[in-house]
């Protein structure tokens, strides 16, 4: 009742199977990049300028982090008198 039903005669395989033929391979060539000292230079001077700004701010940051805990002491400690 469930099995399967398979055909009497099977379809054979074509007798030819198509083969395209390769197309040319297309050959793209990149661009050149020129990379000049001066720019290289640039980049690394900018990349010391921004990471001496970055460390200025942490420890900005951290100076008045400090300096707010200590006013906040010396604050409570006038307050408790």
């Amino acid at each position: 009742m469930f099995l399967p039903k398979y055909p009497d005669n099977p379809t054979p395989p074509p007798a030819h199977t198509h083969t395209p033929a390769d197309p040319a391979p297309i050959r793209r060539t990149l661009p050149v990049v020129h990379i000049s000292p001066a720019v290289v230079a640039a980049v690394v001077v900018g990349g010391v300028v921004l990471t001496a700004l970055l460390a200025a701010v942490a420890v900005s940051a951290i100076s008045v982090a400090i300096a707010a805990v200590v006013l906040r002491s010396l604050l409570r400690e006038q307050n408790r008198r």
